[in-house]
């Protein structure tokens, strides 16, 4: 069973601007926190939570959204954020704001999803000076060639968590790499692909037994 409260906005501010009628905490943020104390008093049979934000309609920056999308995964375990671009309607207040560009719905879902499963804090996702994420850049993607591109980590080694790290290594990989490490040493890209892991993806930002492939050499020379 699921059940969906549609916030819209990240804060009560975006929401007086949003939609005037409509209550921030007292209403909709009081919603979510009524259904979590059910999921709580009915472990295992309470129903899950999701919202949804309205994008780019007021203003608002990635991080206001993420910054609300991340207190709601800690702390009232919601399910999904579902994000919807806005576009405006002729004869309504916003019919003049411009729409947003459909690759920022995108990056939302996707740094959405790292705060979510990957372990990821707010903090870390590669936010621009005006508070949005990079349109034509994966925030993992970004991440790991500020972090990983001259610290590249050692897949033989390294915890679950700073494997999620790498881009191309995902939830069902990561726990196939700690399967594999058990049998013994992972030494080449080719071990990676018998595990289905995109090695192109993955090659700039990983040792394999203390070393760079050739193939990993290549991607640093450009």
């Amino acid at each position: 069973m699921r059940r969906s409260v549609n916030l819209e906005a990240p804060n009560a501010r975006r929401l007086a601007d949003l939609a005037p009628h409509k209550q921030f905490s007292d209403e909709l943020f009081q919603r979510l926190r009524w259904i979590h104390e059910l999921r709580q008093a009915l472990p295992g049979r309470g129903p899950s939570i999701t919202t949804q934000f309205v994008v780019g309609a007021v203003g608002e920056p990635d991080v206001e959204i993420l910054m609300t999308s991340a207190y709601l995964y800690r702390d009232l375990g919601l399910a999904r954020t579902y994000f919807s671009g806005f576009a405006p309607l002729s004869d309504t207040p916003l019919e003049h704001n411009p729409p947003i560009q459909l690759h920022r719905e995108h990056r939302l879902y996707q740094a959405s999803f790292l705060l979510r499963d990957y372990g990821f804090d707010v903090e870390e996702l590669p936010f621009q000076q005006d508070g949005n994420l990079p349109l034509y850049e994966d925030p993992k993607l970004a991440w790991a060639n500020l972090h990983l591109s001259q610290a590249p980590i050692e897949l033989n080694t390294a915890t679950r968590e700073m494997l999620l790290r790498v881009p191309g290594i995902g939830l069902t990989t990561a726990d196939r790499i700690l399967r594999a490490r058990r049998q013994g040493t992972l030494r080449f890209l080719s071990d990676l692909s018998k595990l289905g892991i995109p090695t192109k993806r993955a090659a700039p930002y990983i040792l394999l037994n203390g070393r760079q492939s050739p193939r990993q050499l290549a991607f640093w020379t450009g």
